[in-house]
């Protein structure tokens, strides 16, 4: 395979799971508005979303105070960074474009519908529709991409670039939320009702609660919530699954080469598989999240100098 098709179908992957990513992040941020504040007030939620994607200077340079409506249509609506929901859209179907040969018709069909879709929202649009009818229409058109190249692509190489740039982009989106949230919430008593509702709506916004009450059956702890969303192998959204799939892709796409990225993987893989909660407590959840995340845009990298055409 040619390095710009796989760099395409790696990249449309990540840019189809940033744009759920960021609904759900969105999605949080407005739950999280709407419960018992702290002291700092609904504004922090806002706040923390924009410092968690590290574009806080971007947004302040062009809307100035943080406000909840602001940061919506920052995050949904502004193409002129690439962390808004319709920017990594467009780029998907751009990269896509070129890939016509390669995905299936049905595939580029549900691509082309969600752009097109997304190009008629205004900004007049997300408010009268509101902000998280928007945000679940984004969420069950990415299910529907994933769902429509897992059911109609060849199971070949590009299938396993388009998982990849998936599964890595979700990685770093897991690492950045737990790290975000666990910041945030850390000054604050474990078993405080502002502490529940909050990693609550955390678990929502990854599709977690229901998984995490059948688990533990019990009140929402943030130690059980970061073993789940950490090193629970059967769930999606964990750094644990997550890695177990990006190995599993490079496993095939490096045809036994002894790989810098295929390293990478496994060391990383094998952190998240050997470890207990009780080892990630005692090094402290925040500074686990940061290495983890650090070795996994180590990984991206090391994959575009094995693979793909950017380095």
């Amino acid at each position: 395979m040619l390095s710009r098709t796989a760099e395409n179908l790696y990249w449309t992957g990540r840019y189809m799971e940033r744009a759920e990513n960021l609904a759900r992040l969105l999605d949080v941020s407005f739950r999280a508005a709407l419960l018992p504040a702290a002291d700092a007030g609904p504004a922090a939620d806002w706040q923390a979303a924009l410092d968690m994607l590290g574009i806080t200077e971007i947004y302040k340079t062009k809307y100035g105070n943080v406000t909840q409506d602001s940061v919506i249509v920052f995050l949904t609506l502004d193409t002129s960074h690439p962390f808004s929901i319709k920017f990594c859209i467009d780029q998907a179907r751009e990269n896509a474009r070129a890939l016509r040969a390669t995905l299936s018709a049905e595939l580029w069909e549900s691509l082309n519908i969600t752009w097109l879709e997304m190009n008629n929202i205004t900004r007049q649009i997300l408010a009268s529709r509101g902000p998280r009818t928007i945000f679940d229409w984004v969420k069950e058109r990415s299910h529907l991409f994933r769902g429509v190249a897992y059911s109609t692509l060849l199971h070949n190489d590009a299938f396993h670039f388009l998982r990849l740039g998936t599964h890595l982009e979700r990685a770093d989106n897991t690492a950045r939320l737990l790290a975000a949230k666990e910041r945030s919430l850390a000054s604050l008593p474990p078993k405080s009702g502002t502490v529940y509702y909050q990693w609550g709506a955390v678990l929502r916004s990854v599709s977690a609660f229901r998984a995490y009450t059948l688990i533990y059956r019990d009140v929402i702890d943030p130690v059980r919530v970061a073993e789940l969303l950490i090193l629970k192998a059967e769930m999606p959204r964990s750094l644990r699954f997550c890695l177990d799939q990006i190995a599993a892709s490079l496993d095939t796409l490096a045809m036994g080469r002894d790989l810098e990225c295929r390293r990478i993987a496994m060391e990383t893989q094998s952190r998240l598989t050997y470890s207990r909660i009780e080892h990630v407590e005692s090094q402290g959840i925040d500074a686990f999240l940061t290495d983890t995340l650090g070795r996994v845009n180590m990984l991206g990298i090391q994959i575009g100098r094995d693979f793909l055409m950017t380095v």
